[in-house]
């Protein structure tokens, strides 16, 4: 990698830095090909990306960004998952690494909050954006839905009382 591709590679870095929500930082401990490819695969269709990265452009990448207090995790064979969601990133890389031993969450920060190993696996375990919104959609649904039944509900027992009475035929 010459001069001209490590300052595009940083420069990269950096702007995705800044757009993202959460950035874990993973220990890759000797993944195939096959298994980074299927992390990759699953980060993309969460809104999520995974790039290894070397630790010095890496560090250097974090210059100017809020995520800077992370630069210390940068040890040994490191990749960046990061995303526009706080919690799609954690959440994939924490369930791949259940069931990969070869991936290792080291830590994360989303914005300026330092985020340890819990740290990362308990924002993992939390809803995701898309989730909380279609619970809060279902929530203003659910009220509305128990009107229109209230309002139709009177209209169907005078229905059953006239059915009843020609069904007697008097």
């Amino acid at each position: 990698m010459d001069r001209g591709q490590k300052t595009e590679a940083v420069s990269a870095l950096n702007v995705t830095l800044k757009d993202a929500g959460v950035v874990v930082v993973t220990r890759n401990l000797g993944m195939s090909v096959a298994q980074s490819t299927d992390l990759r695969t699953k980060m993309r269709d969460a809104g999520a990306s995974f790039k290894v990265t070397k630790n010095r452009l890496a560090k250097l990448a974090l210059e100017g960004t809020e995520y800077g207090p992370i630069a210390d995790m940068l040890t040994g064979p490191v990749a960046l998952a990061t995303s526009d969601d706080p919690v799609a990133a954690a959440k994939i890389a924490v369930e791949f690494a259940k069931t990969n031993d070869r991936l290792e969450i080291v830590g994360g920060a989303m914005g300026d909050t330092l985020l340890d190993e819990a740290g990362v696996k308990s924002l993992a375990s939390m809803p995701s954006l898309d989730e909380l919104r279609g619970t809060i959609v279902g929530l203003l649904q659910a009220p509305a839905t128990k009107i229109a039944r209230v309002l139709v509900e009177p209209a169907g027992s005078l229905a059953r009382v006239v059915g009843a009475y020609a069904a007697t035929g008097e």
